[in-house]
């Protein structure tokens, strides 16, 4: 039986390899590596339990620092893994510092790389992500990206030959677990101090975890003060990274609309997602969520990550500033019950596939 080594390092990442190592496996060998990039256990573990994610034969430890040491150090790892390995493929997920490490040393010992969700791009060099997804990408003999979009940009770049559009697995993820929902996850849902933050009738769901939002207090007292104004509740899982600055905001400007909670697992999030008046993220993932579930969806951020979310104004970018936030979240939505661009909800298969001919 081949073998194939899936290489992921953050919480994105674990989503969509629940879904496609479930289908992989029942194909080929999978070794499954984790960088360590995320490693807390609300921000790694939980999801490979509760997404029933194989334990992984790896994990490498590797996280904080800078960009360049923390790939440098990932790249050095993973090529003594796949050197001991051997495999036949190693297949990649997103845009993280993981996925770019990953590429390199596969590509210097002459394996080939699938890369899913190619093609993705932001406009802009001073996005890491951009910078890893376009490096990934061009070192790819397979690129699967999730939308048409996606695939433009891959043409463009001369990489047409490489690439077939398979639909998002996040989005097969998205309508998989929320069957699996019965309120039960939102149990989980924690305080600081560890005490259940019971739901208000009505909310809003944010995420805000970007550095660009929150490495000064004037940003994210910003997206909070908007947060503030608004006629429900927001619950806002907070990043360990911007824990120490959320609750001095929280705290300084006695803010009583934000509702602080620890990280929450995938499960915990969509059944926030599902549930929420309206969405505020500068996540990539969050923003899709919000687009499968029909939520209207304001983003933090100065660029368009998903292209497909912004029609009708399902989502629409913001600066981290009260009334810009304030004036998007008050704009009217209208939803395409017919529009379907991130695919079917079986795009796992369609991954499968691609290899499987690939390979043979």
């Amino acid at each position: 039986m081949k073998k194939i080594c899936s290489v992921v390092g953050a919480r994105p990442q674990f989503i969509k390899l629940a879904v496609v190592s479930r289908v992989l496996r029942k194909e080929y060998r999978e070794v499954l590596i984790h960088t360590g990039q995320h490693y807390d256990y609300n921000m790694s573990d939980v999801f490979f339990y509760e997404m029933d994610i194989p334990h992984p034969d790896y994990n490498l430890g590797i996280s904080g620092g800078t960009h360049g040491k923390m790939t440098g150090q990932m790249l050095i790892a993973l090529e003594e893994v796949f050197i001991r390995e051997e495999p036949d493929l190693v297949l990649l997920f997103g845009d993280t510092n993981s996925t770019m490490a990953a590429a390199l040393a596969a590509v210097k010992l002459h394996i080939p790389v699938c890369h899913v969700e190619a093609g993705n791009r932001f406009g802009t060099l001073d996005s890491p992500e951009e910078v890893n997804r376009i490096v990934t990408d061009h070192l790819s003999s397979i690129n699967l990206p999730c939308t048409e979009s996606s695939l433009r940009f891959l043409e463009i770049e001369g990489l047409k030959e490489t690439a077939t559009i398979v639909g998002d697995p996040m989005y097969d993820a998205f309508c998989y677990y929320t069957e699996c929902l019965n309120g039960d996850e939102l149990s989980e849902i924690k305080s600081f101090d560890g005490k259940e933050i019971v739901l208000p009738p009505e909310f809003y769901y944010m995420t805000c975890h970007r550095q660009e939002n929150t490495d000064t207090d004037e940003k994210l007292d910003g997206v909070f003060s908007a947060m503030e104004e608004l006629d429900a509740p927001t619950i806002y899982p907070v990043h360990p990274r911007n824990r120490e600055r959320a609750v001095k905001l929280i705290s300084k400007n006695n803010y009583r609309n934000i509702l602080l909670a620890q990280p929450v697992g995938y499960k915990t999030s969509i059944s926030l997602v599902n549930k929420a008046k309206k969405i505020v993220t500068d996540s990539g993932g969050v923003q899709r969520e919000a687009f499968f579930a029909n939520k209207p969806c304001v983003t933090v951020l100065d660029f368009v990550v998903w292209p497909e979310t912004m029609r009708n104004n399902c989502n629409q970018l913001a600066k981290p500033e009260r009334e810009d936030i304030l004036r998007k979240l008050k704009t009217e939505i209208l939803f395409d019950p017919t529009y379907h661009p991130f695919g079917d909800g079986h795009s796992a298969d369609k991954i499968v596939r691609i290899i499987k001919e690939f390979l043979e």
